[in-house]
């Protein structure tokens, strides 16, 4: 059922139960936050087209009105769902739109530039576009912070189905969020046509039942009744019962066809029964459309460019499409509104004309001939433009047309195209450009195209990116500014598909032909970073030694100089130069600006810079680049991979630091943003090697087990260089569950693949000194030779917490005569280093080695500062099996089971019955006897807390 022109609200039929479901959501949504309501809830209503979704929804949006509400509504367009955020800016554009400029930064806050030219608010910024998920965030942000201002909200969208995928995903994944704010989100579509990324509407549970709410044909009685209202209630029962079924209980061709049997002043009785199946076949498909092409050709030509315009339809628009004058524009649009074709636009006056139903702008569509309908989405396209629209609106039309060769078609697709890419809709931009390239381009430009395309499609088609720039190469063109993007995207595109080699083949094919000095600086600059994560380079010495003299003679004037220094910084940290040469570049690189978050570069040289200063013991300043850094990733809307890595590699800064807990919070977000990027990934990488190494810091074995397991962590290893290296990683766990000889196998593939490649300093991989306990039992001379070689290679880099940490695991491996000399110089290199984690390991091995129970008292101290519960627990076991005591801030949180606190409390209290060897086992616990113990529970009791 839809509104009629007069906008009189319709009656609803047997929709009983689906407005008790709304009034209870509503009654929920005004008492929240007062404590009489529980909030917000999602209701889905489903159904084929024509069952009353649209009117039901105008009663759902009255109702929360006359309660209210704060009402965003929007529609979904058959026409407008190549549309990027055509849904999103119905919804909150009127709520934010005719501000100034100054007011709307600060609704917006430092979303501003990220959402802002999604929703049609300000223009976009130059610089690099936000990622998807980062503008998805940041519509989160703007529509919870919208609910929370004008609390209670109706978001209502209707014919859910045809929204524009950028819109309809992002609600998708919002929508369960709406229980836990003051906002009813009430969606209708048609079950059938509802694409896959909007399955959330279909599973949802929510406050209301089981999702979704399935709407039913009228029964007989209804349109009986609907009949009666309509005619008279002299109509007789079987008109009535003909009527229900040539209309199938179908609401919306009932109210048609009982609008058709008042017009025609049809008597309601059983001799004019068997006119009404005609009546009502002229109300849809070729009936409607018989009917329409009746109203005369001006008329037609107009329903047609409505038609095609989609909805809100401006008349002077349609008109200029149609090719009529204002005069015949009126006259067309009062006939079709006779007709009951066209409508005003609801209850938003002055916007534009709207089809009675989609049914009728779907079958007027449909009906147009091939030829003209292309012809007239091309005169829309030059209407748009010619009205002020902009070229976002000109390229839906263009995306139907045919290829002409024509270059203004060209440049208002990627003008249409640069504009969605900058406001974070790059797979509409791709739609665009791809079309564009179909027109085709002029020669001169189709490099350039090709380009673009391949800049929109990098993040989600990534093997279409390559042969989009590959082809862009083998354009004739000549602009050395352009062939120089080409070739550093390719480059990027096959580095991040892990084709690291092959990207570093496409820029030295390119470096001897490139005649600017600057550019090939650039080139080579790229060439060396991606040379830097190659694992299997073939010949990764001698780029190091080209690397040093081009580094070493460069000054940092700007920003490739940069790099270049940079990426000395991290080479020397790899293969263990002196801490000291490693600081001097990492500092010549860092200069006076070393943004992360440049357009036409990769972030990797900032974050490889910043590493160098953890592995070179300075995780403060690592952290505060770090944090620079993501400040950064975040004010340009990148929320997926960027910000992935960022929370990934400050996680693991804080696990060399020893704050354990900090660095699981940090990576688990790391996780979390990577799951959103994809698996298999390299950030995905990333985030499971630094969580599973911070859970067995932590003592969670089984834990980190199971991370690997459920993520497919060991089945293959990326050929890049990464930090921690994955397969260190995946041995380690290997070894923590006693697989030694499995363990051996990963770590010897270590040596092979990182070996020739001069990559042995332990401090930045301790794949030897895993490799020595590995095989300390059944090779005890190799274990030894493999520790000492890592220390003398720790000692030629100089970081005191790769030296402690190596001498700590030669002690493990060395003859019994020698490891307290190594297990003690370990514990005073590790006191001034900030690795707090390798202190308390070193710490517990000498106390072991010495039986010293105030070593151990410190290192379970330690310990638990940084949050290694595993440590902490066998600390405490080895100091009370020495008859030892523990201070009781040492005491682990759960050491006491409630049976013991109980008996424990008992015995404080004075309770004679309480004795044995059970209170001396708690008594040890605690470190006191039972006189101390009233003292001791109360100072456990803070500790727990």
């Amino acid at each position: 059922m839809t509104e009629r022109p007069t906008r009189r609200r319709r009656k609803l039929f047997e929709r009983e139960a689906e407005l008790t479901t709304v009034d209870e959501a509503l009654e929920h949504l005004g008492g929240a936050g007062t404590g009489t309501g529980a909030g917000g809830a999602l209701l889905a209503f489903s159904g084929p087209a024509g069952l009353g979704k649209t009117t039901l929804l105008a009663e759902v949006r009255r109702r929360a009105l006359a309660r209210d509400c704060t009402l965003l509504a929007a529609r979904g367009g058959e026409q407008e769902q190549s549309q990027p955020f055509h849904v999103a800016r119905q919804l909150i554009q009127p709520h934010l739109a005719g501000r100034p400029e100054e007011e709307l930064r600060a609704a917006l806050g430092s979303w501003y530039s990220i959402v802002g030219p999604a929703l049609g608010l300000c223009a976009p910024e130059q610089g690099a576009p936000p990622d998807p998920q980062g503008l998805r965030d940041g519509l989160d942000w703007v529509l919870t912070h919208l609910t929370v201002q004008r609390a209670p909200v109706a978001l209502v969208l209707d014919d859910a189905h045809w929204a524009d995928p950028e819109s309809l995903s992002w609600l998708a994944a919002f929508a369960p969020r709406a229980e836990h704010l003051p906002l009813l989100l009430v969606v209708a579509y048609r079950p059938d046509e509802l694409p896959a990324h909007a399955d959330a509407f279909r599973t949802l549970p929510g406050r209301a039942g089981h999702r979704p709410l399935a709407l039913a044909p009228l029964t007989e009685a209804a349109v009986s009744t609907l009949v009666r209202e309509a005619v008279g209630d002299h109509a007789d029962d079987a008109f009535c019962r003909e009527a229900w079924a040539v209309t199938t209980g179908n609401p919306f061709e009932a109210v048609e066809l009982t609008a058709k049997v008042r017009d025609k002043g049809l008597d309601p009785t059983s001799v004019s029964a068997p006119l009404l199946r005609d009546l009502a076949a002229a109300q849809r498909g070729s009936g409607l459309v018989a009917r329409f092409e009746r109203l005369g050709p001006s008329t037609v030509r107009f329903g047609w460019a409505c038609a095609v315009l989609g909805t809100a339809i401006p008349q002077e628009l349609a008109a200029r499409v149609a090719g009529l004058g204002p005069e015949e524009a009126a006259a067309a649009t009062a006939r079709l509104r006779e007709a009951r074709i066209l409508s005003g636009a609801g209850e938003v006056p002055d916007a534009g004309l709207e089809f009675v139903h989609p049914l009728i702008a779907t079958a007027l569509y449909r009906s147009i001939p091939d030829a003209l309908r292309v012809a007239l989405h091309g005169q829309a396209a030059v209407a748009a433009v010619d009205a002020g629209l902009g070229s976002s609106a000109a390229a839906r039309h263009l995306l139907e047309t045919h290829p002409e060769n024509d270059p203004w078609v060209v440049r208002t697709l990627r003008a249409a195209a640069a504009e969605n890419l900058r406001a974070g809709a790059p797979e509409a931009a791709r739609r665009q450009l791809a079309r564009a390239l179909r027109e085709p381009p002029d020669f001169d430009v189709r490099a350039a195209v090709l380009y673009e395309l391949g800049c929109a499609s990098l993040l989600t088609e990534p093997a279409n990116t390559v042969n989009h720039l590959r082809a862009a190469l083998a354009e004739p063109f000549d602009d050395p500014a352009l062939r120089q993007g080409i070739v550093i995207r390719l480059a990027q595109v096959l580095a991040h598909s892990d084709r690291l080699a092959d990207a570093s083949e496409s820029l030295a094919r390119e470096i001897p032909y490139t005649r600017d000095v600057r550019a090939r600086l650039r080139l080579q600059s790229e060439q060396f970073m991606w040379d830097a994560f190659d694992a299997v380079e073939p010949d990764s010495p001698a780029r190091s030694r080209r690397l040093a003299r081009l580094a070493d003679r460069l000054t940092g004037r700007d920003l490739t100089e940069r790099y270049v220094i940079g990426l000395r910084a991290w080479d020397a940290c790899l293969r263990g130069e002196p801490v000291d040469v490693v600081l001097h570049h990492a500092v010549r690189a860092l200069g006076a600006e070393f943004s992360w978050a440049y357009e036409d570069r990769g972030f990797e040289v900032p974050v490889l810079t910043a590493m160098v200063h953890m592995y070179a013991d300075r995780p403060g300043r690592a952290e505060e680049l770090f944090e620079a850094g993501t400040a950064e990733f975040e004010r340009h809307g990148w929320r997926g991979a960027h910000l992935s890595f960022a929370y990934s590699l400050r996680a693991y800064i804080r696990y060399r630091r020893g704050r354990l807990a900090e660095a699981e919070e940090l990576a688990r977000a790391g996780l979390r943003l990577a799951e959103r990027v994809g698996r298999g990934t390299p950030v995905h990488w990333y985030a499971i090697a630094i969580l599973a190494t911070t859970l067995l810091a932590r003592g969670r074995v089984d834990e980190a087990w199971e991370l690997a397991r459920e993520h497919g962590f060991g089945e293959s290893f990326p050929a890049a260089v990464v930090f921690p290296d994955a397969q260190t990683v995946y041995a380690e766990l290997l070894l923590a569950r006693g697989q030694a000889k499995a363990a051996v196998a990963e770590l010897e593939a270590v040596d092979r693949r990182l070996g020739p490649r001069g990559i042995r300093n332990p401090s930045w991989c301790p794949w030897q000194l895993h490799l020595a306990r590995a095989v300390a039992e059944e090779d005890p001379g190799r274990a030894r030779d493999l520790a000492e070689g890592a220390v003398r290679r720790a000692r030629a880099f100089g970081a005191p917490s790769g030296i402690g940490q190596a001498l700590r695991v030669a002690a493990e491996v060395a003859p019994p005569d020698e490891r307290r000399a190594l297990l003690t110089e370990a514990v005073s290199l590790l006191s001034e280093s900030p690795a707090g984690y390798e202190l308390a390991l070193a710490l517990a091995a000498l106390g072991t080695e010495l039986r010293d129970t105030a070593l151990l008292t410190r290192a379970a101290v330690t310990a638990r500062e940084c949050g290694a519960d595993g440590l902490e627990r066998s600390v405490v076991d080895a100091v009370l099996a020495l008859g030892g005591g523990l201070p009781c801030a040492a005491v682990p949180e759960d050491a006491l089971t409630e049976e013991e606190a109980g008996l424990a409390r008992r015995a404080a209290e004075g309770d004679p019955a309480v004795s044995g060897p059970s209170l001396s086992a708690v008594c040890r616990k605690l470190g006191t006897d039972r006189t101390g113990l009233h003292e001791a529970l109360e100072v456990f009791a803070r500790s727990s807390r």
